[in-house]
């Protein structure tokens, strides 16, 4: 996974015809300059085409998300999860990798000497089928259904998350996707079995030391020389790029983001060198940065979407990726918990075992909040994907929440529980803090992604209502429009009266009920007010966009606060609806703990001593080994050694 694929925040619309745009129009007379417009219309462009992959029932315009809000009705049935029925052959390839790294674990032979994931463990892995999970059959992969892979990654993080994550960069975001999805029959069937075997492991190369956010600041070239593509450039924090390894190369060609796939030599070379640098995080896999000076590449490796460019396969990656970054987090925030649990019963203060205390219990119930809803947003958003879903929006929401959740359960929950001791050499926390936190930035940083998320809610409206009006005011030479002006309001004669009739109909009319399944009463009620919250949103959202009209792109605090809302309320629907449909009860009361949380936080109640009362019993039954999940997981022990560095 790379440490900086960061998504940019772009206006309402695409700037890619030839008659300028409302969003280009909102650029130039907001203060931006043409050549930002110029920029942020190509990354526009590229999620347009991106878009254009999928069939129209399943683009962003149709996903839960952005229905719920704009729709009259919430299609509940679109925000329930089911378990996933993985074919038998598929189990066993999982059954047999986790069983692969716990023997190596238990030899003490799972890392080597640089203290790397082991060469022997990523054969071994290979034998037994686990990099050939998401290639298709006809290539030698076993083409797991991706909502079975996903829950299946959380079970891996359970054993080892830099494992469970090499099987998303190398599945999601690497080189396999973009070769299924825009690979011509000949490079897949020339790349495909090597990648489904583990003969060769993958990494995307997209990041610069210059680029980030930024990706139409790319800087690599690659210039057609006969059958050949010389490169030129370097990339930055790639993860799994070590000798004998294969990439998704973005790079320019022709002064447009192209990807090549490039099978990497084994040695390094005045063409090929890796750049190694100190790096907090990832530390146990091989993450490097690439100089390339006149490497060739077979032009034949070049992909060639029928529609985009290498932006379009950059984008369309993404998605797998952030479910798998949400999935992993679930894994490893029931690793913390499983550490947790003997340390409190073990560490008593003033003659009494701290998991009896108040603090330390509620701790333990937030952390099985969180886990829950990061389950349910899995089995959500992978579902969707299974079924032909674009899912940008709901993915975004999954990669937020999973990535915050992770971060506070490391820091607020885990790392308070031990106290001092987390901080000595050798202790999960100490060890793997930055682990813990990094994930905030992998694919895609928070913020940034809200404001994504934002502008993929908003497109559609701003579209259909703003950007006429935005036509006929640039027609008009009007840059601040006052409708009491009788000049302005003729030029808005013709584009005025559809929008005013959509705040009407959102006004005058009520929205129905939901059609919500057999529920228990307290879920049943956080599902309602999930789904009250999203219908009614319209209106602020809209309020929102007239308000800074051609101001919007530069709000970027209001943009971020009140998708970060409607995202919250995304998640405790979900969430809802996803402890409804288990019968376990500490499920229950987790899915109901958490959606308590998230209508505080929406709503600013302080929480009451029923509320106290509701956690600390959570906690206090996880205590007593009543999260199933954890049942046998011993990820360290209860009173560490102490060590030198």
């Amino acid at each position: 996974m790379s440490t900086d694929r960061n998504d940019v925040t772009v206006n309402n619309l695409d700037t890619s015809g030839d008659e300028a745009s409302f969003a280009e129009t909102a650029l130039t007379l907001g203060g931006k300059s043409q050549e930002e417009a110029r920029r942020t219309g190509a990354i526009d462009k590229a999620d347009d085409q991106v878009e254009s992959l999928f069939s129209p029932q399943y683009q962003t315009v149709h996903s839960p998300a952005h229905r719920a809000v704009w729709e009259r009705g919430l299609p509940i049935e679109l925000f329930q999860s089911a378990e996933p029925e993985t074919p038998s052959d598929v189990a066993k390839v999982m059954d047999d990798a986790v069983a692969v790294v716990e023997r190596h674990r238990t030899a003490g032979t799972l890392m080597n000497n640089d203290q790397k994931i082991c060469n022997l463990v990523l054969d071994d892995l290979a034998e037994v089928g686990y990099w050939g999970l998401l290639v298709d059959r006809e290539h030698g992969g076993t083409g797991a259904p991706f909502r079975s892979f996903a829950s299946f990654l959380t079970r891996m993080a359970m054993s080892d998350p830099t494992i469970a994550g090499l099987a998303s960069v190398h599945g999601c975001i690497g080189a396999v996707d973009p070769v299924r999805t825009f690979g011509t029959d000949e490079q897949k069937r020339r790349f495909l079995p090597d990648l489904a075997s583990g003969k060769r492991l993958s990494a995307f190369a997209l990041t610069e030391p210059g680029a980030g956010s930024d990706l139409t600041a790319l800087r690599t070239t690659a210039k057609l020389k006969g059958d050949e593509y010389v490169v030129n450039g370097e990339k930055l924090f790639i993860t799994n790029v070590v000798p004998g390894r294969t990439i998704g190369l973005v790079c320019l060609i022709d002064d447009r983001p192209a990807v090549l796939i490039c099978d990497l030599p084994e040695e390094e070379s005045d063409q090929f060198q890796l750049r190694k640098y100190g790096l907090h995080a990832l530390k146990h896999t091989y993450n490097r940065g690439i100089i390339f000076n006149d490497f060739r590449v077979p032009a034949s490796n070049l992909l060639q979407p029928i529609k985009g460019s290498g932006l379009t396969i950059a984008y369309h990656g993404l998605n797998l990726g952030r479910i798998a970054l949400c999935a992993n987090a679930a894994g490893t925030m029931r690793l913390m918990m499983a550490s947790m649990i003997p340390w409190a019963k073990f560490r008593k203060t003033y003659g009494e075992a701290i998991a009896q205390r108040e603090l330390v219990q509620r701790r333990l119930g937030r952390m099985a909040g969180l886990i829950v809803a990061c389950d349910a947003l899995v089995a959500w958003c992978s579902g969707l994907i299974d079924e032909g879903y674009r899912g940008e929006m709901e993915c975004i929401v999954a990669k937020i929440f999973g990535s915050e959740s992770q971060k506070e359960a490391a820091v607020e929950l885990f790392m308070k529980t031990h106290g001092g001791r987390s901080f000595l050499a050798g202790h999960m926390f100490g060890d793997n803090v930055h682990e813990y936190l990094a994930p905030c930035i992998y694919e895609g940083e928070g913020e940034m992604l809200g404001m994504a998320f934002f502008k993929s809610l908003v497109k559609h409206h701003g579209t259909t209502y703003f950007e006429p009006i935005g036509k006929a005011l640039a027609a008009a030479g009007i840059k601040h429009p006052n409708p009491m002006n009788p000049a302005h309001a003729w030029a808005l004669k013709g584009v005025l009266p559809p929008y005013a009739n959509w705040v009407m109909s959102q006004t005058l009319w009520p929205k129905p009920r939901p059609g919500l399944p057999a529920m228990p009463p307290r879920l049943r009620e956080h599902a309602e007010f999930a789904a009250a919250g999203l219908q009614n949103s319209p209106l602020e959202i809209s309020g929102t966009m007239r308000k800074h009209q051609l101001k919007l792109a530069d709000r970027q605090c209001r943009m971020s606060e009140l998708s970060l809302r409607i995202q919250k309320l995304v998640v405790m629907l979900c969430t809802s609806l996803y402890g409804a449909r288990h019968d376990d009860e500490v499920i229950r009361d987790a899915a109901d703990l958490m959606c308590q949380d998230l209508a505080r936080e929406l709503t600013g109640r302080r929480p009451s001593d029923r509320y106290f009362r509701h956690a600390t019993q959570l906690g206090a039954a996880i205590a007593d080994g009543k999260f199933k999940s954890i049942n046998g997981l011993h990820p360290d022990e209860i009173l560490m050694p102490y060590e030198d560095e």
